[in-house]
């Protein structure tokens, strides 16, 4: 209950006061030391120059996201494209037009709730694949927000069902694909010059349904001070579920590198490793 007041709480006062956002995130920062330390060590892995200054990169980044999602029940078609604009908008619509959907791979870069919830009013709704937060009540108050714009949300724990029925109807599915996961889910690929085990069942959906994978982040820019949701060529599939599933994240990759302070660099990344292998945290 306490923790689901704090979130109510800030929520309400950065939607008046957009510019608590950045306090809030500031004070993430404090009382959370260790995500600043994950932040910079996986930097250095990751062989970044300056990881302190993409880490508070980060920061200012969540304080976005913080400002955003707590304005999304004010937003409306008509003011929208304040917040946000496309590029490349028909390397999604093309695919989508063959009729078999599009899986769209995105990840904890830029602002990830709000490219779906504006392409829901900018294009058409689609299918979101969400984990369901610890907290019920905060969780309950989060998909709220998340469908107001239209998008229909599918739990994780029974997702592939969902996916392939929104697949079979042509419709579009968001899929986060930037975790860690385990052994048993996934294979390793290469990330940012070291091993990852990133999860699979992005690929064997694509094989097993033939919808097309495109790439999608919306990415803050500072010149427009707005988000632009770019939408990347369509990644073709071999079949081969590793060798697809690097092809994903090596997209990814590239786009993180020109963006490095808009990836949550504050996860584990690395945290499950080749048999044999020490642990990284």
């Amino acid at each position: 209950m306490i923790e689901y007041a704090a979130v109510r709480i800030v929520l309400a006062l950065v939607a008046v006061f957009p510019a608590l956002s950045v306090f809030f995130a500031k004070l993430l920062d404090a009382l959370v030391p260790r995500l600043r330390r994950i932040a910079i060590h996986n930097l250095t892995m990751a062989g970044l120059a300056n990881p302190p200054r993409i880490a508070g990169g980060v920061f200012q980044s969540i304080a976005r996201l913080i400002a955003t999602f707590a304005r999304l029940p004010r937003l409306t078609p008509q003011n929208i494209s304040e917040l946000i604009r496309y590029d490349g908008l028909d390397n999604f619509l093309n695919p989508l037009s063959r009729g078999k959907g599009v899986l769209v791979a995105t990840a904890h870069l830029g602002n990830w709730e709000l490219s779906a919830f504006a392409h829901a009013w900018m294009t058409a709704p689609m299918h979101i694949v969400v984990r369901p937060l610890d907290n019920p009540q905060i969780d309950a108050l989060v998909e709220r927000y998340r469908a107001l714009s239209g998008n229909h949300i599918i739990q994780k724990k029974d997702a592939a069902r969902g996916i392939l029925r929104a697949l079979k109807s042509g419709e579009a599915v968001g899929i986060l694909i930037d975790q860690n996961t385990t052994l048993d889910q996934g294979v390793f690929i290469d990330f940012f010059g070291k091993k990852a085990c990133a999860g699979t069942a992005f690929a064997k959906l694509a094989h097993h349904s033939g919808a097309a994978v495109v790439p999608g982040f919306a990415l803050w820019s500072s010149e427009e001070e707005r988000y632009i949701l770019r939408f990347y060529p369509e990644i073709p599939m071999t079949g081969d579920v590793a060798e697809d599933t690097q092809r994903i994240h090596a997209q990814l990759e590239s786009v993180i590198r020109e963006h490095p302070d808009q990836w949550l660099w504050i996860h584990r990344r690395w945290k499950t490793r080749p048999p044999g292998e020490p642990p990284l945290y």
